[in-house]
């Protein structure tokens, strides 16, 4: 059984919904956002096993106007970032990549308060 959701998308959003349609050539848009959440909750059940001393890097892509927001969960989870690379791309939009190690938990956490946060664009945990 099926149940059918209402959602909104800004112009953006659904533009790339329908770009990844076309491009992976789902059968509608349904079918491509049921692919995205799967592809997502396989990577969070992929993050869920993590246990132990975790060494990684942090991807972080969001608007210039919000480097502060991001600098300061920096701050807060300094304990585990070990070097920081920032860089202006373009569209007044910036790429960090934070190199982690520490206890899984805590590099969760750095990733989950990221990727919750409304002033990030993208955020992608690669564990070495």
């Amino acid at each position: 059984m099926s149940e059918i959701i209402s959602m909104s998308l800004d112009e953006k959003t659904l533009n790339d919904l329908d770009a990844l349609q076309n491009e992976l050539g789902f059968s509608g848009r349904s079918e491509t956002i049921r692919q995205c959440i799967r592809l997502f909750s396989n990577e969070r059940k992929q993050s869920r096993t993590l246990k132990g001393e975790v060494n990684g890097v942090v991807l972080v892509v969001h608007p210039d106007e919000h480097t502060e927001a991001v600098s300061h969960t920096r701050h807060e989870f300094q304990s585990i970032i070990k070097t920081q690379i920032h860089n202006h791309l373009e569209n007044h939009t910036c790429l960090e990549l934070f190199v982690v190690k520490g206890p899984a938990e805590n590099v969760k956490k750095l990733t989950n308060t990221l990727q919750t946060s409304k002033k990030v664009t993208l955020v992608k945990l690669l564990v070495v």
